[in-house]
């Protein structure tokens, strides 16, 4: 028996149904049954089904003779079902990645309860992906499992069967079954969840539910709408029925009126001509169903009296209203910027301040912070400042000034601070003024294609405006960089007058400064446990797959690892979601630094991401996993081959990356001769006084007696916790044929 039966109905969704089922059967958690019920669809949803049946026995087909809708092909899917728990999906909808393996998680913990409440998010037609915003109820503490007297907040969630699973057997003692017409979810989550004896939450979104533009149910004009008032009287005679629920109506009462509000007022709901009897037929339904001394709002009101006409003025009144606070908004926002931008232009005739420095970075701080760190020691009499934007979740540390983007004081510091250091653009309005020194700092060594290069990339380009781009190169005094590679890549795909700092990367500094209890602290801060090998995962962003979803099953990875591993799972910021759940998997895509992440881990496994270079200054194993390389490299392009130098092993898969770490290749003697000759080639430079070279150049003004480079066989990295873990025998590398190029075209 099969701990989930999925139930999908299909009616009139050829062009969404394969995904659909995609997204169950490719469920990291595979102990399931896949109930897809052809409503009698007149298009392809039937071949459709009987396709994936024909290829996977977990998908058990059902043709309805003929069509009978939504609620009806639900019962028909029930009917069928052997599983432990129900769960629904409707067939333009997705699971998210291990969203099962998330709901048995959490129901194994919270005992088995009657009903699992789960969060969703819209996904809309342009890509957007836009995440419930009633999450309140899923998250409130408090025991779990739980009964709805407990969190009567939780009827404020959307009320539908998709997001939620139903104990099978509870489901089947009570007899719920879906009624026919439209909102056939209406008269059952109100019963099941008053009827629950046992109910548990799941904070995470494990549905992506379609917003069309088009051929949705309730977005159709139908008369069908009118089905609503029949259902709320089902729901009202189930109470009727059962005394010990009289305690909801209430509740019920509030809630039905609000959802008359929201068909009457959505547009394309009713056909013309129709609201004045819908609202006749609410005022009826309100004097049925009201409850004495229940506490109403004036849209319940115009509802329970079918005001019709009272209603539509103050529909009007309402509209008038948004509009005129929209335009004053507007028209302040308007004044607003007229007036900072006067403000910037008397900054700019005032004279620069030598003493002021502004450093801004798009995704944490990296080198600009690293630089901010240098500033104070080496040249303490320069005041710092930095630009908080308003997406950063951490607070900046102590020490500069933080500036609010869009204010006077931010205005002017980017108009009098000499000095302006940055990893991306600044803001487009900046002037950069005669003695103004803008350092670009970049985000590390490039595997794949930038700049210039991007223009013959348009997938990877996106919406780049190149003419922008080289308006900023041309405000560049300063480019830092790490090694050879770097700087000709720079300088030709980011053509300019600048000079370039060929000093190594400032952010980098910490792995040689480190001590070992500066790891030991770091790990525990993480929850690392003490023998334990930490796995940091990296993977870098794909701009070939529209979707981002992670490549590698992380928590089947460290089940076949064994205890012994950790994995430190850190998306890249554009990501926008989690990499895997799970014991044994620490999410740490939230964490301010990343480089206290590499301190704290003792291997890095990684795609195509800059951050391999980073990491190789460690000195610690790095694993490639280039299960798509030739996609990425047809997309974005790389500047040179990474299979020919990888800094270490590579895995073409998830069963041979867990094969390198069970074999112990992941850090033999052939992983340790690659990464020496990865480090000799992209870390010359990084010896942990970069930032150093870079303040005493750039604001001291020297150019002789720089801090000299340190070899890189005299430099000794913090080792990692597992450094003294034994080691598997020693393997030859084979080194490529040929000159190793400087820099490889493309």
């Amino acid at each position: 028996m099969p701990r989930f039966s999925v139930i999908v109905p299909a009616y009139k969704v050829q062009a969404y149904l394969a995904p659909c089922l995609d997204s169950v059967l490719s469920q990291s958690y595979g102990d399931l049954e896949l109930i897809a019920v052809d409503d009698c669809s007149p298009d392809a949803c039937g071949a459709i089904i009987d396709e994936f049946a024909a290829r996977d026995a977990r998908v058990k087909p059902v043709h309805l003779a003929e069509n009978q809708g939504l609620g009806h092909a639900r019962n028909a899917g029930m009917a069928e079902a052997s599983g432990d728990y129900l769960v629904f999906l409707d067939s333009d909808d997705t699971l998210t990645p291990d969203a099962l393996r998330a709901v048995a998680e959490r129901i194994e913990e919270t005992g088995g309860p009657d009903v699992l409440v789960y969060d969703y998010a819209r996904t809309y037609w342009d890509g957007r992906t836009v995440r419930n915003q009633l999450t309140g109820p899923l998250t409130e503490q408090g025991p779990a499992p739980f009964r709805l007297t407990d969190r009567p907040g939780l009827l404020r969630v959307l009320m539908v069967a998709w997001n939620k699973a139903y104990r099978r057997e509870f489901v089947e003692e009570h007899g719920f079954t879906f009624p026919p017409g439209y909102y056939e979810d209406t008269p059952w989550t109100f019963p099941v969840l008053m009827t629950a004896e046992s109910i548990a939450t799941l904070d995470r979104v494990c549905v992506h539910y379609r917003q069309r533009r088009q051929g949705s149910i309730l977005g159709t004009t139908s008369a069908r709408h009118f089905d609503l008032f029949e259902q709320y009287d089902r729901v009202f005679a189930y109470v009727a029925e059962r005394p010990e629920l009289a305690r909801w109506r209430p509740e019920l009462f509030r809630r039905m009126i609000d959802h008359y509000a929201v068909v009457f007022t959505r547009r394309g709901r009713l056909p013309r001509g129709s609201h004045g009897d819908f609202l006749r037929r609410a005022r009826a339904h309100c004097r049925r169903h009201r409850v004495p001394g229940a506490r109403v709002r004036l849209r319940h009101t115009l509802v329970r009296y079918g005001l019709h006409r009272t209603f539509r003025m103050l529909q009007l009144a309402s509209a008038v209203r948004r509009r005129a606070v929209k335009s004053a908004v507007k028209l302040v926002r308007a004044l607003r910027t007229g007036a900072l931008r006067l403000h910037y232009r008397v900054q700019l005739r005032l004279p620069l301040r030598g003493d002021l420095a502004v450093f801004a970075a798009a995704w944490g701080r990296r080198d600009p912070g690293a630089l901010e760190e240098a500033f104070r020691t080496h040249a303490p009499h320069v005041r710092t400042a930095w630009i908080a934007r308003p997406e950063w979740r951490h607070p900046l540390p102590p020490g500069p000034r933080p500036l609010r983007p869009g204010t006077a004081a931010y205005w002017s510091a980017l108009a009098r601070s000499k000095y302006l250091v940055s990893d991306a653009g600044l803001d487009r309005g900046l002037h950069k003024r005669p003695g103004q020194v803008f350092v670009q700092t970049q985000r590390g060594t490039p595997l794949g294609h930038m700049g210039l290069d991007l223009q013959e990339r348009p997938a990877a380009a996106r919406d780049t405006d190149f003419g922008e781009l080289l308006r900023g190169v041309d405000q560049w005094d300063f480019v830092l960089s790490g090694n050879r590679h770097t700087t000709l890549t720079w300088e030709r795909v980011f053509p300019g007058r600048y000079t370039t700092l060929e000093y190594g990367c400032p952010r980098n500094d910490v792995f040689q400064r480190a001590a070992p209890e500066d790891v030991a602290r770091l790990r525990e801060s993480l929850g690392l446990p003490e023998g334990a090998v930490a796995i940091l995962y990296a993977p870098t962003y794909r701009d070939h797959v529209r979707t981002q979803r992670p490549l590698l099953d992380l928590e089947r990875i460290v089940r076949r690892l064994g205890p012994r591993f950790v994995i430190l799972a850190r998306p890249h910021p554009a990501y926008g979601g989690s990499l895997g759940t799970g014991p044994r998997i620490i999410d740490v895509g939230d964490h301010p630094s990343v480089e206290s992440l590499c301190l704290a881990s003792d291997a890095l496994v990684t795609d195509y991401s800059s951050l391999m270079f980073d990491y190789a200054g460690l000195d610690r194993p790095i694993v490639v996993h280039a299960e798509d390389l030739e996609a990425y490299e047809a997309c974005r392009g790389t500047y040179f081959d990474l299979r020919a130098f990888p800094p270490g092993a590579v895995a073409r898969g998830e069963e041979e990356l867990i094969d390198l770490f069970v074999t112990g290749r992941w850090r033999d003697s052939r992983s340790a001769q690659l990464r020496a000759v990865f480090r000799e080639r992209f870390c010359p430079y990084d010896d942990g006084r970069a930032a150093e070279r870079v303040v005493r150049r750039v604001v001291l003004g020297e150019t002789e007696g720089l801090p000299g480079f340190v070899p890189l066989a005299e430099r000794r990295p913090v080792p990692s916790a597992s450094a003294a873990l034994p080691r598997t025998p020693q393997a030859t590398v084979p080194q490529p044929s040929g000159p190793r190029p400087v820099t490889d075209s493309h």
